[in-house]
């Protein structure tokens, strides 16, 4: 059991005082404060990589969110980690995607080029920080330093270009960027691999894009899927898809505890600071192990993400985005009375287009969608 490199909650982390409850942990009350958030709940109506309205069984933002929360959570259960910081971290990792998933977010990115740009990551840390804010006494939702943290890093150290929304909470809240995150954080942005790995091959096959004769050159799905046609010779396609996915999802987990506990050991990692401060991940699946990860994510990319089927959803969903965007730049005084009342409140150019950044990245996929064919028809009446 690794208790010496769980992530212990720090005494007033939270960025506004507060009394702490007598009934619920720091990080019970953080994933509490998420999973009742607004924007929590948006996450049913926004891709994963299906639009949510092609299918009641497809994957969204939210039922992935929960998938990765599940797997989270039972890994840090097996290497005694805090396992409420792991599952708050997961909940919310994904809090910051516009509609439509990568293609929105591109969208939005192209859009606001010339305005510091758009980053799915720095969205959700401004929306746990500031937008999303049903308390009386404070903006946000004051959730610990320890999960922001989490879900800022759950990728690793930020290099590189750091988006100025990060620039500027950073100043406050000291996020050391160049660090790692702790363990618990690592351990939700590999259970994000797992789930999407796994999932996706269910919504590929659910989408007629991919078959079992695709798999014959990756052993980790292959030699599952001949097992359980062996094992279970007549049973159905769905029976035996999530048989499949049983053991693939087990294998995954299993060697991702083994392969941490043996960096933990081979880096005389100690404490969570150790961890922070290594030069890589400790968290990771063996290099076998990310070798056939990395051959199913290829096949599915070649064979769901850049199927035609998606990538005519990408060209139309990012479209709406643009519309969108365009039109509340021309006709501002169009906005409701709350985003109006935000974006004439500065002259700050940046700032105005943030305020109609932050709101079509708040919105649904349906929402969009609808929101869309009404402006065109005010569009119309503007002609």
């Amino acid at each position: 059991m690794l208790e010496s490199y769980a992530c212990k909650h720090k005494e007033l982390s939270r960025f506004y005082k507060e009394d702490e409850s007598k009934n619920r942990t720091p990080f019970q009350r953080d994933r509490d404060r998420i999973i009742h958030s607004l924007s929590f709940r948006r996450l049913e109506y926004k891709t994963q990589v299906f639009v949510n309205f092609e299918s009641d069984h497809f994957r969204t933002r939210l039922t992935h969110s929960l998938e990765v929360a599940q797997i989270s959570r039972a890994i840090a259960r097996r290497l005694g980690l805090d396992q409420d910081l792991a599952e708050a971290i997961a909940l919310a990792h994904d809090i910051g995607h516009p509609p439509f998933g990568h293609a929105g977010e591109d969208a939005l990115n192209k859009v606001m080029k010339k305005y510091d740009g758009f980053d799915h990551n720095a969205q959700g840390l401004k929306i746990l920080i500031k937008l999303e804010s049903p308390y009386a006494e404070f903006e946000g939702l004051n959730l610990t330093y320890e999960v922001l943290e989490g879900i800022l890093k759950h990728n690793g150290p930020l290099t590189g270009k750091i988006p100025k929304i990060i620039h500027d909470y950073d100043k406050q809240y000291k996020f050391h960027l160049k660090k790692h995150s702790c363990l618990e954080a690592q351990i939700a942005s590999l259970a994000d691999d797992i789930a999407y790995n796994n999932h996706d091959i269910d919504d590929g096959f659910r989408a007629n894009l991919i078959f079992e004769l695709d798999f014959k050159e990756i052993p980790l799905v292959n030699d599952a899927i001949e097992f359980i046609n062996k094992k279970y010779p007549n049973i159905n396609q769905v029976k035996r898809l999530h048989e499949v996915r049983r053991i693939i999802y087990s294998k995954m987990v299993d060697d991702l505890i083994d392969q941490t506990l043996k960096n933990l050991e081979s880096n005389k990692i100690k404490t969570c600071e150790d961890i922070r401060n290594h030069k890589k991940f400790i968290a990771s699946f063996s290099p076998q192990m990310q070798k056939q990860i990395s051959l199913l994510s290829s096949l599915l990319y070649n064979k769901v993400y850049n199927s035609t089927h998606v990538r005519y959803t990408h060209v139309k969903s990012q479209r709406i985005v643009t519309d969108i965007f365009n039109y509340y730049i021309e006709y501002p005084e169009c906005l409701n009375d709350s985003l109006k009342e935000r974006f004439y409140k500065t002259s700050n150019k940046k700032d105005q287009v943030r305020v109609i950044c932050d709101y079509i990245a708040g919105m649904t996929d349906r929402f969009a969608y609808k929101h869309h064919k009404e402006l065109i028809q005010l569009e119309a009446g503007h002609g």
